[in-house]
């Protein structure tokens, strides 16, 4: 199964770069004559398992998931190859801290039969049969396909649920995969087809698309497992190593019919040009207004938020700068820093994991507050995307630990996911009341959060149905919620069990 070939035809790349949008001619039916239930997934990095909650009661639904069955194969392999066990060991003593990093991100396929997983240490996306894998059959994988480097990071997953990005870290590229078996003008197109691919710079990070699924929103972080965090050492600047060591890092916005970058920014220099000198240029998650005009994201060593503009005119009104060749965008600028608790004053820069003081972010559906991941600090906040003001979430306002939060993301009703990576728990925060409705233990390092949908079919065969594993706390959630979903469940015992394909 390992070493998937990169393109299924030229002939199918031809049509689908041609069609970029285009819809199906025979699309193939999915999720449409089964009940569904609104989950969260919750990756568990260091583990190689997945968490599943139910979204609306906040009951753990099923835990310990294997999502590396291959994992005694895929080692086998990596080291019969000089090149791919290098990386490994950089990949386990770098960015998983000592750890292989089995789980980085997750999305479901429409229907909510399969998931489609990033495993950096493996350096490839799978699509995982879920009531195979949570059944613990070792066969559970239907398709692999390998990076054309040595880690995957970070997905995104389109309006439609046809389409996936996932950020090939070594290559500087993002890959499109298909999510659907389809048909588009005569070529068949398969789940876990390869597609189409973009540039970027080093080390691409996260992808998320517009709503219309127009564009694609990406930044690229640069070697964070590399020394020479310093952008100064006391009053002597040495921002050009710094850049050197880092390498390019920068936010584009792709047109997603085409792949071409419409604009690209060093936002480094931007924030130079808006008077934040030495900052780093390494955007970290970001969160996008519903105008898709006002951008906020987080960048390396940075205990906050920046705010950035898109449509705004230059501040200088020059081009400063070419990136990639693609010279600087006549608008776009930084209109604001919305500064956070720093925890760790004192800690160096070497010491800040991958680079991040803050690695989370996420806006409510309203746009008016955002949720932050304070990861070296130990906090989650929620913050007034007007004012400015900040609501900490920590041990002492909760009582529960928030050791190392690792993503935050928008989630059923109004709240914010966080996982708390180095607490091996998830919290939920009500956006509105900021109340935090509950905190659940799932597995080891958590670390990708990401809303999804699964067949009741499949979830009528877990033995752990509203159950929680482990020390945990959930807020009443409401009567009504919890006798319709203990209704839901036990009306959809009396269908028979759909066949999975």
């Amino acid at each position: 199964m390992r070493r998937t070939a990169s393109l299924t035809t030229a002939a199918l790349l031809t049509v689908v770069v041609t069609l970029g949008l285009g819809a199906s001619t025979q699309q193939a039916a999915q999720g449409d004559d089964e009940s569904m239930r609104e989950v969260m997934l919750v990756g568990n990095n260091w583990a190689g398992t997945a968490t599943i909650v139910d979204a609306t009661t906040r009951e753990v639904l099923k835990t310990g998931i294997d999502f590396v069955p291959d994992k005694a194969q895929e080692i086998a392999d990596i080291k019969k190859k000089p090149d791919q066990l290098a990386f490994y060991y950089l990949i386990q003593q770098g960015p998983g801290e000592g750890h292989d990093q089995y789980v980085d991100d997750m999305f479901t396929t429409k229907d909510g039969k399969y998931v489609a997983v990033s495993r950096p240490s493996f350096a490839d996306v799978v699509w995982i049969d879920l009531a195979k894998a949570a059944a613990g059959s070792p066969d559970s994988i239907v398709r692999e396909q390998q990076m054309d480097g040595y880690r995957t990071d970070h997905m995104g997953l389109s309006p439609d649920g046809r389409r996936l990005l996932v950020s090939d870290s070594t290559e500087a590229q993002v890959i499109e995969y298909s999510m659907v078996d389809e048909v588009i003008d005569g070529v068949q197109v398969k789940m876990g087809d390869r597609l189409r691919a973009f540039p970027t710079g080093e080390t691409p990070h996260e992808n998320n698309y517009s709503p219309d699924a127009s564009r694609i929103y990406h930044a690229s972080i640069g070697k964070v497992y590399l020394p020479g965090d310093q952008h100064s050492l006391g009053p002597i600047k040495i921002g050009p190593l710094h850049d050197a060591i880092k390498g390019d890092r920068w936010f584009q916005i792709v047109d997603n019919a085409n792949f071409e970058i419409t604009h690209r920014w060093d936002m480094g220099k931007e924030l130079a040009e808006a008077g934040h000198e030495g900052m780093s240029a390494a955007v970290r998650p970001m969160a996008v207004a519903p105008d898709q005009r006002w951008i906020y994201f987080q960048v390396s060593y940075f205990h906050g938020i920046v705010e950035f503009d898109t449509q705004a005119p230059d501040i200088n009104g020059k081009v400063d700068y070419t990136a990639g060749g693609i010279a600087e965008p006549r608008e776009g600028r930084v209109t604001r820093l919305i500064e956070l608790p720093n925890r760790v004053p004192n800690m160096p820069l070497e010491e800040y994991v991958n680079d991040s003081a803050h690695h989370g972010l996420a806006m409510d559906t309203a746009g008016t507050t955002l949720c932050a991941a304070g990861t070296m600090d130990d906090y989650a906040a929620l913050v007034d995307r007007e004012t400015g003001e900040h609501r900490i979430y920590d041990e002492q306002t909760t009582g529960h630990a928030y050791k190392k939060p690792y993503w935050t993301t928008e989630g059923h009703g109004n709240t914010c996911w966080i996982s708390l990576s180095d607490s091996d728990a998830v919290a939920v925060i009500d956006f509105a009341t900021g109340e935090e409705l509950a905190y659940l233990s799932v597995g080891d390092h958590p670390q990708r959060v990401r809303s999804a949908h699964v067949p009741e079919s499949v979830v009528a065969t877990w033995t752990e149905v509203g159950t929680n594993t482990g020390p945990s706390h959930s807020g009443s959630g409401g009567l009504i919620p919890f006798i319709s979903s203990l209704l839901g469940r036990a009306l959809f015992l009396l269908d028979p069990v759909l066949p999975l394909r």
